[in-house]
Protein backbone atom coordinates (compact mmCIF):
# COMPACT_ATOMS: atom_id res chain seq x y z
CA UNK A 1 0.00 0.00 0.00
CA UNK A 2 1.39 3.42 -0.95
CA UNK A 3 1.88 6.22 1.55
CA UNK A 4 -0.31 8.32 -0.73
CA UNK A 5 -3.43 6.21 -0.09
CA UNK A 6 -5.94 8.13 1.99
CA UNK A 7 -8.55 5.53 2.85
CA UNK A 8 -9.94 5.75 6.39
CA UNK A 9 -10.71 2.26 7.64
CA UNK A 10 -12.90 1.82 10.70
CA UNK A 11 -11.31 -0.28 13.45
CA UNK A 12 -12.09 -1.59 16.90
CA UNK A 13 -9.15 -0.25 18.94
CA UNK A 14 -8.43 -2.11 22.20
CA UNK A 15 -5.97 -0.18 24.34
CA UNK A 16 -4.08 -2.09 27.04
CA UNK A 17 -2.71 0.23 29.72
CA UNK A 18 -5.67 2.55 29.22
CA UNK A 19 -5.06 4.47 32.46
CA UNK A 20 -1.30 4.73 32.10
CA UNK A 21 0.84 7.81 31.58
CA UNK A 22 1.25 7.43 27.80
CA UNK A 23 -2.46 6.90 27.21
CA UNK A 24 -3.52 9.88 29.33
CA UNK A 25 -0.81 12.24 28.05
CA UNK A 26 -0.66 11.32 24.38
CA UNK A 27 -2.97 8.67 22.99
CA UNK A 28 -6.40 10.07 23.87
CA UNK A 29 -5.30 13.54 22.83
CA UNK A 30 -4.14 12.19 19.45
CA UNK A 31 -7.33 10.17 18.96
CA UNK A 32 -9.46 13.17 19.92
CA UNK A 33 -7.77 15.35 17.29
CA UNK A 34 -8.25 12.68 14.62
CA UNK A 35 -11.94 12.57 15.49
CA UNK A 36 -12.26 16.36 15.64
CA UNK A 37 -10.70 16.72 12.19
CA UNK A 38 -12.91 13.99 10.69
CA UNK A 39 -9.94 11.69 10.06
CA UNK A 40 -11.39 8.85 12.13
CA UNK A 41 -14.10 6.71 10.58
CA UNK A 42 -17.46 7.24 12.31
CA UNK A 43 -17.74 3.52 13.13
CA UNK A 44 -14.40 3.32 14.96
CA UNK A 45 -14.74 2.22 18.59
CA UNK A 46 -12.18 2.43 21.40
CA UNK A 47 -11.96 0.01 24.33
CA UNK A 48 -9.89 0.88 27.38
CA UNK A 49 -8.32 -2.08 29.23
CA UNK A 50 -6.62 -1.83 32.62
CA UNK A 51 -6.53 -3.49 36.03
CA UNK A 52 -8.37 -0.69 37.87
CA UNK A 53 -12.06 -0.96 38.70
CA UNK A 54 -13.95 1.56 36.54
CA UNK A 55 -17.24 1.58 34.71
CA UNK A 56 -17.77 3.29 31.34
CA UNK A 57 -18.92 6.58 32.87
CA UNK A 58 -15.98 6.83 35.27
CA UNK A 59 -13.53 5.96 32.49
CA UNK A 60 -14.97 8.60 30.17
CA UNK A 61 -14.79 11.15 32.98
CA UNK A 62 -11.10 10.32 33.49
CA UNK A 63 -10.38 10.73 29.78
CA UNK A 64 -12.34 14.00 29.73
CA UNK A 65 -10.12 15.33 32.53
CA UNK A 66 -7.03 14.37 30.52
CA UNK A 67 -8.33 16.12 27.41
CA UNK A 68 -9.29 19.27 29.29
CA UNK A 69 -5.77 19.39 30.71
CA UNK A 70 -3.89 18.76 27.47
CA UNK A 71 -6.05 20.06 24.61
CA UNK A 72 -6.19 23.82 24.09
CA UNK A 73 -9.50 25.42 24.97
CA UNK A 74 -9.96 26.77 21.42
CA UNK A 75 -9.54 23.23 20.04
CA UNK A 76 -12.36 21.61 21.99
CA UNK A 77 -16.10 22.11 22.13
CA UNK A 78 -18.70 20.26 24.14
CA UNK A 79 -19.95 18.71 20.91
CA UNK A 80 -16.54 17.43 19.80
CA UNK A 81 -15.71 16.16 23.30
CA UNK A 82 -18.99 14.29 23.66
CA UNK A 83 -18.71 12.78 20.19
CA UNK A 84 -15.27 11.41 20.97
CA UNK A 85 -16.10 10.19 24.47
CA UNK A 86 -19.12 8.32 23.12
CA UNK A 87 -16.69 6.06 21.25
CA UNK A 88 -15.12 4.86 24.52
CA UNK A 89 -15.86 1.75 26.56
CA UNK A 90 -13.93 0.23 29.44
CA UNK A 91 -13.23 -3.29 30.73
CA UNK A 92 -11.36 -4.16 33.92
CA UNK A 93 -9.00 -6.99 33.03
CA UNK A 94 -6.35 -9.18 34.60
CA UNK A 95 -3.67 -9.32 31.91
CA UNK A 96 -2.42 -12.70 33.18
CA UNK A 97 -5.84 -14.42 33.25
CA UNK A 98 -6.86 -15.98 29.90
CA UNK A 99 -10.52 -16.03 30.96
CA UNK A 100 -10.53 -12.22 31.31
CA UNK A 101 -9.96 -11.88 27.58
CA UNK A 102 -13.35 -13.36 26.76
CA UNK A 103 -14.74 -9.91 27.59
CA UNK A 104 -12.77 -8.46 24.64
CA UNK A 105 -14.17 -11.11 22.30
CA UNK A 106 -17.68 -10.27 23.49
CA UNK A 107 -17.11 -6.52 23.02
CA UNK A 108 -15.71 -7.03 19.51
CA UNK A 109 -18.52 -9.48 18.77
CA UNK A 110 -19.27 -10.04 15.10
CA UNK A 111 -17.88 -6.66 14.05
CA UNK A 112 -16.35 -6.64 10.58
CA UNK A 113 -13.90 -3.96 11.69
CA UNK A 114 -10.35 -5.23 12.30
CA UNK A 115 -9.53 -5.57 15.98
CA UNK A 116 -6.46 -3.41 16.58
CA UNK A 117 -4.58 -4.09 19.81
CA UNK A 118 -2.45 -1.26 21.27
CA UNK A 119 -0.01 -2.45 23.96
CA UNK A 120 0.80 0.59 26.09
CA UNK A 121 2.33 -1.66 28.76
CA UNK A 122 5.87 -2.86 29.60
CA UNK A 123 7.40 -4.98 26.83
CA UNK A 124 7.78 -7.96 29.16
CA UNK A 125 3.96 -8.35 29.02
CA UNK A 126 3.69 -8.38 25.21
CA UNK A 127 4.07 -12.12 24.78
CA UNK A 128 1.65 -13.07 27.54
CA UNK A 129 -1.03 -10.66 26.30
CA UNK A 130 -0.71 -11.81 22.69
CA UNK A 131 -0.95 -15.47 23.70
CA UNK A 132 -4.04 -14.81 25.81
CA UNK A 133 -5.68 -12.86 23.00
CA UNK A 134 -5.11 -15.78 20.65
CA UNK A 135 -6.29 -18.39 23.14
CA UNK A 136 -9.52 -16.47 23.85
CA UNK A 137 -10.48 -16.39 20.18
CA UNK A 138 -10.36 -12.59 19.93
CA UNK A 139 -8.18 -12.50 16.82
CA UNK A 140 -8.48 -13.28 13.14
CA UNK A 141 -6.31 -12.74 10.08
CA UNK A 142 -7.21 -9.05 9.96
CA UNK A 143 -6.23 -8.26 13.57
CA UNK A 144 -3.29 -5.91 14.18
CA UNK A 145 -1.05 -5.17 17.13
CA UNK A 146 0.75 -1.92 17.97
CA UNK A 147 3.74 -2.14 20.34
CA UNK A 148 5.86 0.56 21.91
CA UNK A 149 9.65 0.57 21.81
CA UNK A 150 12.19 -0.14 23.15
CA UNK A 151 11.53 -3.82 22.64
CA UNK A 152 13.88 -5.72 24.90
CA UNK A 153 17.14 -4.99 26.66
CA UNK A 154 19.49 -6.65 24.15
CA UNK A 155 19.38 -8.60 20.91
CA UNK A 156 18.54 -11.79 22.80
CA UNK A 157 15.67 -10.30 24.81
CA UNK A 158 14.40 -8.48 21.73
CA UNK A 159 14.31 -11.75 19.81
CA UNK A 160 12.43 -13.45 22.64
CA UNK A 161 9.76 -10.73 22.74
CA UNK A 162 9.43 -10.55 18.96
CA UNK A 163 9.19 -14.34 18.76
CA UNK A 164 6.29 -14.25 21.23
CA UNK A 165 4.49 -11.52 19.27
CA UNK A 166 5.27 -13.25 15.97
CA UNK A 167 3.79 -16.52 17.20
CA UNK A 168 0.40 -14.80 17.16
CA UNK A 169 0.66 -11.98 14.60
CA UNK A 170 2.15 -12.07 11.11
CA UNK A 171 4.85 -9.43 10.54
CA UNK A 172 2.50 -7.60 8.17
CA UNK A 173 0.15 -7.07 11.16
CA UNK A 174 2.75 -5.81 13.66
CA UNK A 175 3.21 -2.04 14.09
CA UNK A 176 6.29 -1.17 16.17
CA UNK A 177 6.10 2.49 17.12
CA UNK A 178 9.00 4.90 17.23
CA UNK A 179 7.20 8.20 17.71
CA UNK A 180 10.07 10.18 16.10
CA UNK A 181 9.03 8.68 12.75
CA UNK A 182 5.65 10.38 13.07
CA UNK A 183 7.08 13.89 13.40
CA UNK A 184 6.26 16.30 10.59
CA UNK A 185 9.91 17.19 10.02
CA UNK A 186 11.01 13.57 9.77
CA UNK A 187 8.28 13.04 7.19
CA UNK A 188 9.59 16.05 5.32
CA UNK A 189 12.99 14.39 5.07
CA UNK A 190 11.54 12.07 2.43
CA UNK A 191 10.29 15.03 0.40
CA UNK A 192 13.41 17.12 1.03
CA UNK A 193 15.82 14.40 -0.06
CA UNK A 194 13.96 12.63 -2.83
CA UNK A 195 11.78 15.34 -4.39
CA UNK A 196 14.41 18.11 -4.67
CA UNK A 197 17.27 17.66 -7.17
CA UNK A 198 19.11 20.45 -5.31
CA UNK A 199 19.65 18.08 -2.38
CA UNK A 200 19.33 14.70 -4.06
CA UNK A 201 22.38 15.33 -6.23
CA UNK A 202 24.44 16.63 -3.29
CA UNK A 203 23.57 13.93 -0.73
CA UNK A 204 26.83 11.98 -0.69
CA UNK A 205 30.47 11.99 0.40
CA UNK A 206 31.54 14.26 -2.47
CA UNK A 207 29.46 17.16 -1.13
CA UNK A 208 28.85 16.50 2.60
CA UNK A 209 31.75 16.73 5.04
CA UNK A 210 30.00 15.48 8.19
CA UNK A 211 26.62 15.11 9.90
CA UNK A 212 25.49 15.88 13.48
CA UNK A 213 22.45 14.45 15.24
CA UNK A 214 21.57 15.84 18.69
CA UNK A 215 18.70 14.78 20.94
CA UNK A 216 18.98 16.73 24.21
CA UNK A 217 16.63 16.61 27.19
CA UNK A 218 16.47 19.02 30.11
CA UNK A 219 14.67 16.51 32.34
CA UNK A 220 16.24 13.93 34.60
CA UNK A 221 14.76 10.48 35.08
CA UNK A 222 11.35 11.76 36.25
CA UNK A 223 10.68 8.94 38.71
CA UNK A 224 11.65 6.24 36.19
CA UNK A 225 14.71 5.10 38.15
CA UNK A 226 13.77 1.42 38.14
CA UNK A 227 13.49 1.34 34.35
CA UNK A 228 16.14 3.84 33.37
CA UNK A 229 18.96 2.51 35.53
CA UNK A 230 18.58 -0.86 33.82
CA UNK A 231 18.46 0.69 30.36
CA UNK A 232 20.62 3.81 30.27
CA UNK A 233 20.68 6.45 27.57
CA UNK A 234 22.23 4.14 24.98
CA UNK A 235 19.41 1.61 25.10
CA UNK A 236 16.67 4.14 25.88
CA UNK A 237 17.41 6.74 23.18
CA UNK A 238 20.16 5.65 20.78
CA UNK A 239 18.88 2.16 19.99
CA UNK A 240 15.59 3.49 18.71
CA UNK A 241 15.25 7.25 18.16
CA UNK A 242 18.77 8.20 17.07
CA UNK A 243 19.22 5.07 14.96
CA UNK A 244 15.98 5.84 13.12
CA UNK A 245 17.03 9.44 12.46
CA UNK A 246 20.40 8.21 11.22
CA UNK A 247 18.68 5.79 8.84
CA UNK A 248 16.35 8.47 7.46
CA UNK A 249 19.30 10.75 6.76
CA UNK A 250 21.65 8.13 5.32
CA UNK A 251 19.46 5.67 3.43
CA UNK A 252 19.56 5.36 -0.34
CA UNK A 253 16.46 6.31 -2.36
CA UNK A 254 13.85 3.54 -2.07
CA UNK A 255 12.45 2.08 -5.29
CA UNK A 256 9.04 3.46 -4.31
CA UNK A 257 7.19 4.68 -1.23
CA UNK A 258 5.76 1.42 0.00
CA UNK A 259 6.63 0.23 3.49
CA UNK A 260 9.11 -2.51 2.66
CA UNK A 261 11.01 -0.45 0.07
CA UNK A 262 11.67 2.25 2.68
CA UNK A 263 12.51 -0.22 5.43
CA UNK A 264 14.81 -2.24 3.16
CA UNK A 265 16.95 0.85 2.67
CA UNK A 266 17.05 1.59 6.39
CA UNK A 267 18.27 -1.94 7.11
CA UNK A 268 21.13 -1.46 4.63
CA UNK A 269 22.32 1.54 6.68
CA UNK A 270 22.25 -0.42 9.94
CA UNK A 271 24.20 -3.29 8.34
CA UNK A 272 26.83 -0.84 7.07
CA UNK A 273 27.48 0.87 10.45
CA UNK A 274 31.11 0.53 11.46
CA UNK A 275 31.42 -1.32 14.79
CA UNK A 276 33.43 0.09 17.71
CA UNK A 277 36.59 -1.87 18.43
CA UNK A 278 39.82 -1.38 20.34
CA UNK A 279 41.00 2.19 20.88
CA UNK A 280 37.95 3.63 19.11
CA UNK A 281 36.00 2.84 22.29
CA UNK A 282 38.18 5.46 24.00
CA UNK A 283 38.52 8.05 21.24
CA UNK A 284 35.18 7.88 19.38
CA UNK A 285 32.67 7.18 22.16
CA UNK A 286 31.89 9.18 25.31
CA UNK A 287 29.54 8.02 28.04
CA UNK A 288 28.58 10.39 30.82
CA UNK A 289 26.51 10.71 33.97
CA UNK A 290 25.16 14.04 35.24
CA UNK A 291 26.03 15.50 38.61
CA UNK A 292 24.25 18.33 40.41
CA UNK A 293 23.96 21.58 38.49
CA UNK A 294 21.63 24.33 37.37
CA UNK A 295 19.01 24.38 34.63
CA UNK A 296 17.01 27.53 33.83
CA UNK A 297 18.26 29.10 37.05
CA UNK A 298 17.07 26.19 39.20
CA UNK A 299 19.35 23.81 41.10
CA UNK A 300 18.83 20.14 40.26
CA UNK A 301 20.33 17.02 41.85
CA UNK A 302 22.85 14.68 40.28
CA UNK A 303 21.84 11.28 38.93
CA UNK A 304 23.14 9.47 42.01
CA UNK A 305 21.18 11.89 44.22
CA UNK A 306 17.80 11.23 42.57
CA UNK A 307 15.10 9.64 44.69
CA UNK A 308 15.62 5.87 44.99
CA UNK A 309 19.07 6.06 43.42
CA UNK A 310 21.70 3.34 43.63
CA UNK A 311 24.73 5.40 44.62
CA UNK A 312 27.06 2.88 42.94
CA UNK A 313 25.28 3.05 39.57
CA UNK A 314 27.44 3.21 36.45
CA UNK A 315 24.50 3.82 34.13
CA UNK A 316 25.10 6.48 31.49
CA UNK A 317 22.75 9.45 31.13
CA UNK A 318 24.71 10.82 28.16
CA UNK A 319 26.23 9.24 25.06
CA UNK A 320 28.18 10.83 22.22
CA UNK A 321 29.96 8.98 19.46
CA UNK A 322 31.46 9.28 16.01
CA UNK A 323 30.55 6.55 13.57
CA UNK A 324 30.82 5.85 9.86
CA UNK A 325 28.62 4.14 7.30
CA UNK A 326 30.73 1.84 5.18
CA UNK A 327 29.23 2.21 1.72
CA UNK A 328 29.90 4.21 -1.43
CA UNK A 329 27.57 7.10 -0.57
CA UNK A 330 29.09 7.88 2.83
CA UNK A 331 32.68 6.62 2.66
CA UNK A 332 34.85 8.88 4.84
CA UNK A 333 31.93 10.97 6.19
CA UNK A 334 31.78 10.95 10.00
CA UNK A 335 28.40 11.00 11.74
CA UNK A 336 28.51 12.61 15.19
CA UNK A 337 25.60 11.64 17.45
CA UNK A 338 24.86 12.69 21.02
CA UNK A 339 22.00 12.46 23.44
CA UNK A 340 21.73 13.21 27.13
CA UNK A 341 19.59 14.16 30.07
CA UNK A 342 19.86 17.39 32.07
CA UNK A 343 21.15 19.32 29.06
CA UNK A 344 20.82 23.15 28.80
CA UNK A 345 17.80 22.98 26.48
CA UNK A 346 15.34 20.54 25.00
CA UNK A 347 16.51 20.07 21.45
CA UNK A 348 16.30 17.53 18.66
CA UNK A 349 18.05 18.50 15.46
CA UNK A 350 20.10 17.23 12.55
CA UNK A 351 22.82 19.37 10.99
CA UNK A 352 24.18 18.50 7.54
CA UNK A 353 27.54 20.18 6.90
CA UNK A 354 28.32 20.62 3.22
CA UNK A 355 31.87 20.83 1.92
CA UNK A 356 33.16 24.32 1.05
CA UNK A 357 33.97 25.37 -2.49
CA UNK A 358 37.33 23.97 -3.58
CA UNK A 359 38.38 27.40 -4.92
CA UNK A 360 37.88 30.19 -2.38
CA UNK A 361 38.30 33.84 -3.50
CA UNK A 362 37.12 35.84 -0.47
CA UNK A 363 38.88 37.05 2.69
CA UNK A 364 40.98 34.31 4.23
CA UNK A 365 39.90 35.29 7.75
CA UNK A 366 36.35 34.29 6.79
CA UNK A 367 37.31 30.96 5.26
CA UNK A 368 35.84 29.02 8.20
CA UNK A 369 32.40 30.38 7.23
CA UNK A 370 32.62 29.09 3.67
CA UNK A 371 30.35 26.07 3.95
CA UNK A 372 26.59 25.66 3.84
CA UNK A 373 24.69 23.92 6.59
CA UNK A 374 21.23 22.37 6.47
CA UNK A 375 19.60 22.44 9.92
CA UNK A 376 16.61 20.15 10.41
CA UNK A 377 14.86 20.93 13.70
CA UNK A 378 12.49 18.35 15.19
CA UNK A 379 11.85 20.07 18.52
CA UNK A 380 11.03 22.35 20.15
CA UNK A 381 10.04 24.23 16.95
CA UNK A 382 9.86 22.02 13.88
CA UNK A 383 11.43 23.50 10.78
CA UNK A 384 14.22 23.44 8.22
CA UNK A 385 16.88 26.11 7.63
CA UNK A 386 19.65 26.29 5.03
CA UNK A 387 22.58 28.45 6.12
CA UNK A 388 23.93 30.29 3.07
CA UNK A 389 26.60 32.94 2.55
CA UNK A 390 25.80 36.34 1.09
CA UNK A 391 27.58 39.67 0.82
CA UNK A 392 27.22 41.86 3.89
CA UNK A 393 25.27 45.02 3.06
CA UNK A 394 26.80 48.50 3.29
CA UNK A 395 29.18 50.61 1.21
CA UNK A 396 31.95 50.12 3.75
CA UNK A 397 31.72 46.31 3.80
CA UNK A 398 33.43 45.54 0.51
CA UNK A 399 33.03 41.82 -0.23
CA UNK A 400 32.73 40.81 3.39
CA UNK A 401 30.52 37.78 3.80
CA UNK A 402 27.72 37.08 6.21
CA UNK A 403 25.87 33.88 6.97
CA UNK A 404 22.10 33.75 7.17
CA UNK A 405 19.26 31.25 6.90
CA UNK A 406 16.82 30.40 4.18
CA UNK A 407 14.27 29.36 6.75
CA UNK A 408 11.10 27.26 6.76
CA UNK A 409 9.47 27.40 10.17
CA UNK A 410 6.36 25.23 10.05
CA UNK A 411 4.50 27.36 12.59
CA UNK A 412 5.21 30.58 10.67
CA UNK A 413 4.78 29.11 7.20
CA UNK A 414 1.43 27.54 8.06
CA UNK A 415 0.06 29.82 10.81
CA UNK A 416 -3.52 28.59 10.47
CA UNK A 417 -2.54 24.92 10.48
CA UNK A 418 -2.00 22.99 13.69
CA UNK A 419 1.16 20.88 13.52
CA UNK A 420 -0.10 17.38 14.35
CA UNK A 421 1.51 15.41 17.14
CA UNK A 422 3.52 12.38 16.03
CA UNK A 423 1.02 9.99 17.61
CA UNK A 424 -1.80 11.41 15.51
CA UNK A 425 -0.04 10.46 12.31
CA UNK A 426 1.01 7.06 13.63
CA UNK A 427 -2.46 6.13 14.88
CA UNK A 428 -3.98 7.26 11.59
CA UNK A 429 -1.59 5.04 9.63
CA UNK A 430 -2.43 2.07 11.87
CA UNK A 431 -6.11 2.59 11.10
CA UNK A 432 -5.32 2.72 7.39
CA UNK A 433 -3.22 -0.43 7.66
CA UNK A 434 -0.05 1.29 6.39
CA UNK A 435 3.32 0.30 7.85
CA UNK A 436 5.83 2.68 6.30
CA UNK A 437 6.20 4.70 9.52
CA UNK A 438 6.73 1.61 11.66
CA UNK A 439 9.82 -0.43 12.39
CA UNK A 440 10.31 -3.89 10.94
CA UNK A 441 11.77 -6.70 13.03
CA UNK A 442 15.08 -6.90 11.20
CA UNK A 443 15.62 -3.15 11.78
CA UNK A 444 15.27 -3.75 15.51
CA UNK A 445 17.67 -6.65 15.46
CA UNK A 446 20.43 -5.04 13.40
CA UNK A 447 20.22 -2.02 15.65
CA UNK A 448 20.55 -4.22 18.75
CA UNK A 449 23.54 -6.05 17.27
CA UNK A 450 25.36 -2.75 16.90
CA UNK A 451 24.36 -1.56 20.38
CA UNK A 452 25.30 -4.89 22.00
CA UNK A 453 28.83 -4.82 20.60
CA UNK A 454 29.31 -1.31 21.97
CA UNK A 455 28.11 -2.33 25.44
CA UNK A 456 30.36 -5.40 25.42
CA UNK A 457 33.28 -3.13 24.50
CA UNK A 458 32.54 -0.85 27.44
CA UNK A 459 32.38 -3.81 29.78
CA UNK A 460 35.58 -5.39 28.44
CA UNK A 461 37.53 -2.14 28.84
CA UNK A 462 35.77 -1.22 32.13
CA UNK A 463 34.87 2.23 30.80
CA UNK A 464 33.22 4.36 33.48
CA UNK A 465 30.83 7.23 32.66
CA UNK A 466 32.44 10.66 32.88
CA UNK A 467 30.76 13.27 35.05
CA UNK A 468 29.14 16.39 33.65
CA UNK A 469 27.23 19.14 35.47
CA UNK A 470 23.49 19.29 34.89
CA UNK A 471 22.84 22.23 32.58
CA UNK A 472 25.96 21.61 30.45
CA UNK A 473 26.32 19.96 27.04
CA UNK A 474 27.89 16.83 28.48
CA UNK A 475 31.41 15.76 29.44
CA UNK A 476 34.28 17.88 28.15
CA UNK A 477 35.57 14.83 26.30
CA UNK A 478 32.47 14.88 24.05
CA UNK A 479 33.65 18.28 22.82
CA UNK A 480 37.19 16.95 22.46
CA UNK A 481 35.91 14.03 20.37
CA UNK A 482 34.72 16.37 17.62
CA UNK A 483 37.37 19.09 17.98
CA UNK A 484 40.13 16.53 17.43
CA UNK A 485 38.78 16.39 13.88
CA UNK A 486 38.90 20.19 13.55
CA UNK A 487 35.13 20.55 13.96
CA UNK A 488 32.64 21.82 16.54
CA UNK A 489 29.13 20.93 17.63
CA UNK A 490 26.69 23.28 15.92
CA UNK A 491 25.79 25.41 18.96
CA UNK A 492 29.51 26.13 19.50
CA UNK A 493 29.96 27.84 16.13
Amino acid sequence: MSVNDDNNTAVDLALFGALGDLALRKLYVALYHLDRESLMAPETRILGLARQEYDNDAFRARVRDALETRVRADERTEESMNRFLARLDYIEIDFSSPDSYNQIAQWHGTSAQPLTIYLSVPARLYGEICANLSQSGCLDNESRVVVEKPIGYSLQTSEEINDAIGAVFDESRIYRIDHYLGKETVQNLLALRFANPLFGSQWNQSHISHVEITVAETVGIEGRWGYFDQAGQLRDMVQNHLMQLLCMIAMDPPSNLDADSIRDEKVKVLKALRPFEGERLDTDVVRGQYIAGTIAGKSVPGYLEEEGANVDSRTETFVAFKTEIQNWRWAGVPFYLRTGKRMPEKLSQIVIHFRPQSHYIFDNDQRSMAANKLIIRLQPDEGIALQVLTKDSGLDKGMRLRTGPLHLDFHQAFPSARIPDAYERLLLEVMKGQQYLFVRRDEIEYSWRWIDQLIKGWEARDIMPKRYPAGSWGPVSSIGMITQDGRSWYEDY
